[in-house]
């Protein structure tokens, strides 16, 4: 008499085998998942697909399971601008949208903040950077507009099942070094296709340690690594931090199987957090990591606090911790773009935003701006340190624009120094 045992699986494979309605799943097949959330904004949503579905003569699949975010182009810079807001917001009208979030910040950032994102979900967005859910023990990737088209019209994708790439950290991070750190470092490691579009799963002390934010920044940035997810297993942190998003207990109440089985099969890569420096990408890539002491000859102009990976409420006290009663020195502009007006109303009120604004910081609105290459982009010649995702030549400013990644507690000693430094000099 034979028994069914069920073998184990990590954590993509749960996630994917619940949302193919299977029980369980092997690597490398190919299923039809059903989507629980599709994200676009401004860029990859309307403009894009209303020609599509008015082709087709085609509706969205379940208007509750969509959420439209006006990031990119707000506020408009020009009036190619000013009309691709006016038919995003006049197409969310049309299709009578009930989830639309205009102008108040990033999408990766305000969609967990208004509770659209839960453990064991399966999502996709309309956005390079979609990975940014898998912080919340969800399936989250980006999806091009045709393969969203599909998904608006039938609420369903096909994945082939990826194989697990396991970052594992162990130890703490020092006072001053970040999960921005701990990315850049996996990047310059691994490549920008080292996460070879398969599903990278960060674990260990140090991850289990790291905030919301913190972890959202990893799993964000997965992207770079060239991943298709960025997984990271429900805990208490996941469930407390959704909790005060309003997120109620009844939908967590099964967090806690979403976890990697130990016996499952992946791939596993050890880090020791304790022994990590700040690091610092050289243009033109994320790729061209070093530890921030290679850098102290580059004197930046401008130093660009902003991103969804770089302008959250932890990233600004970060910024504030480094630059506290200070301020920048002289030839360097200090821009900062919150992640959200939610987080940057927290930030206000904790006297944060003051803090860096007394420093010198110029406040930018809460969007992708100058990291997505809209709005506030760097002039001609500019040497950036940055807290934003990528670096790619022409992307932020002209091809001239000099643009070095670090974390927003590097781009802050920077700025206070006026050349590239160790954060963790200025806090001791």
């Amino acid at each position: 008499m034979s028994t069914n045992v069920m073998p184990p699986q990590t954590l993509a494979q749960k996630l994917i085998a619940r949302a193919a309605g299977r029980s369980h799943v092997a690597v490398g097949e190919v299923v039809t998942c059903n989507v629980d959330l599709a994200m676009f904004h401004d860029s990859s949503g309307p403009r894009r697909l209303k020609p599509m579905l008015d082709e087709l003569g085609a509706e969205i699949w379940d208007k509750n399971k969509v959420v439209l975010v006006l990031d990119h182009y707000v506020p408009a810079q020009d009036a190619d601008a000013q009309k691709i807001i006016q038919i995003t917001r006049d197409t969310a009208k049309q299709w009578q949208l009930p989830h639309v979030i205009d102008s108040e910040g990033i999408c990766h950032v305000v969609l967990p903040e208004r509770g659209h994102l839960k453990p064991g979900m399966f999502c996709v967005g309309g956005d390079s950077h979609s990975p940014t859910g898998g912080a919340f023990g969800s399936y989250m990737f980006g999806i091009g507009a045709t393969e969203m088209l599909g998904v608006c019209v039938t609420g369903q994708i096909w994945v082939q099942v990826p194989r697990t790439l396991r970052m594992h950290w162990w130890g703490r991070l020092q006072a001053g070094v970040s999960a921005k750190d701990m990315m850049l470092h996996m990047i310059g490691r691994f490549g920008m296709n080292g996460g070879q579009y398969q599903a990278v799963e960060f674990s260990g002390g140090a991850v289990q340690a790291l905030s919301m934010a913190e972890r959202m920044t990893l799993s964000n940035m997965s992207a770079e690594m060239g991943a298709q997810a960025g997984l990271i297993a429900a805990d208490a942190t996941t469930v407390n931090h959704l909790q005060s998003m309003g997120v109620s207990a009844e939908h967590l109440a099964d967090a806690d199987q979403w976890f990697t089985d130990d016996e499952a099969e992946f791939e596993q890569f050890m880090f020791d957090a304790a022994r990590l420096s700040p690091q610092v990408a050289a243009p033109h890539s994320p790729a061209n990591t070093r530890d921030v002491a290679d850098f102290s000859d580059i004197h930046p102009n401008i130093a660009y606090i902003g991103a969804c990976t770089g302008a959250k409420l932890e990233d600004l006290r970060a910024a504030a911790s480094v630059l506290k009663g200070q301020r920048v020195a002289a030839g360097v502009q200090l821009l900062v773009a919150p992640a959200s007006a939610r987080e940057q109303a927290q930030a206000t009120q904790e006297g944060v935003m003051q803090i860096l604004q007394d420093a010198g910081a110029t406040l930018l609105p809460n969007s992708c701006g100058a990291c997505a290459g809209y709005g506030a982009t760097f002039p001609e010649g500019a040497t950036v340190i940055s807290s934003t995702a990528r670096n790619f030549k022409g992307r932020m400013g002209p091809a001239s624009v000099n643009v070095y990644l670090a974390s927003p507690y590097t781009v802050a000693a920077s700025a206070l120094r006026g050349r590239i430094s160790d954060a963790r000099e200025v806090l001791a």
